[in-house]
């Protein structure tokens, strides 16, 4: 049985700057974004016929850290905790503290992706389409700091569990480390799939479609280790918050792969 190592959040300290873990590991995922962006560009012929350049990619970076950064945050409010934000309203800036809803990021996301076509004459799907296999790594790191952080603990596991771990200031039962699962589910396998499932040429929405029920499935797979949050529609055992806001997301994604395809046939 392990013991999770209470890490120091701050990473690094100059003077009155501090620097925290999770702040860095929002910073790994923007970078690989921006890497495996470039790798796609400069070699996936499809991504470069279709006229996608490092410089709309800097562009897309841009639009896609607000979208994270403010959905992200609206969402842990509006979804996960609404009474307690009403009453410390101030502490809603205080983003390196950690507290990022996955959900309210990828709708922020949505919207500025909306924003960036609208302004440069893409349409929408093939903007996602581009994008969603540059996302997992960029989740597995922001799991990551979870675990670093120390939030996000996993439900009560069977002591025998090799991995099963303590997280002492909740209490001294052993624990999945869910954070440690959802960075493999949601992260390196999610990746796997749609980096593999995007190397050949697909319709339109394909690959954006995968991606919603790719994550949808692992996220609602990965909830039953992870101890749920009640949110804003209460709390139930056997269905989560999390899960419920992955529901739309795989029907969504089933529709969009569903059209795709009929398009190309």
């Amino acid at each position: 049985m392990l013991i999770h190592p209470q890490f120091d959040p701050v990473a690094v300290s100059l003077g009155p700057l501090s620097v925290h873990w999770y702040g860095l590991m929002y910073l790994v995922a923007f970078l690989q974004f921006w890497w495996l962006g470039r790798y796609r560009i400069m070699h996936h012929a499809q991504i470069s016929q279709a006229g996608w350049t490092v410089q709309q990619l800097d562009d897309l970076l841009f639009y896609g850290v607000l979208g994270v950064i403010i959905g992200g945050r609206l969402g842990q409010v509006l979804f996960y905790e609404p009474g307690h934000y009403l009453t410390q309203p101030l502490e809603i800036l205080a983003v390196w503290r950690g507290g990022m809803s996955f959900h309210g990021g990828f709708l922020g996301v949505l919207l500025a992706m909306m924003l960036y076509g609208r302004k440069n004459g893409r349409n929408w799907l093939e903007i996602t389409d581009f994008i969603a296999p540059l996302v997992p790594l960029g989740l597995a790191a922001g799991r990551i700091g979870n675990f670093i952080n120390g939030e996000l603990w996993g439900r009560p596991a069977d002591p025998s569990l090799p991995w099963a771990m303590v997280f002492p200031w909740v209490d001294h039962v052993p624990r999945h480390p869910s954070q440690i699962y959802q960075a493999g589910l949601e992260g390196l396998l999610l990746f796997i799939v749609l980096w593999m499932y995007s190397s050949h040429r697909r319709p339109r929405g394909a690959v954006s479609g995968v991606f919603l029920i790719g994550y949808g499935v692992l996220r609602w797979v990965a909830e039953y280790f992870r101890s749920p949050d009640a949110g804003i529609f209460g709390l139930s055992y056997t269905v989560s918050m999390g899960q419920w806001l992955s529901l739309p997301m795989i029907a969504v994604g089933i529709i969009f792969v569903i059209v795709a395809n009929r398009q190309r046939s």
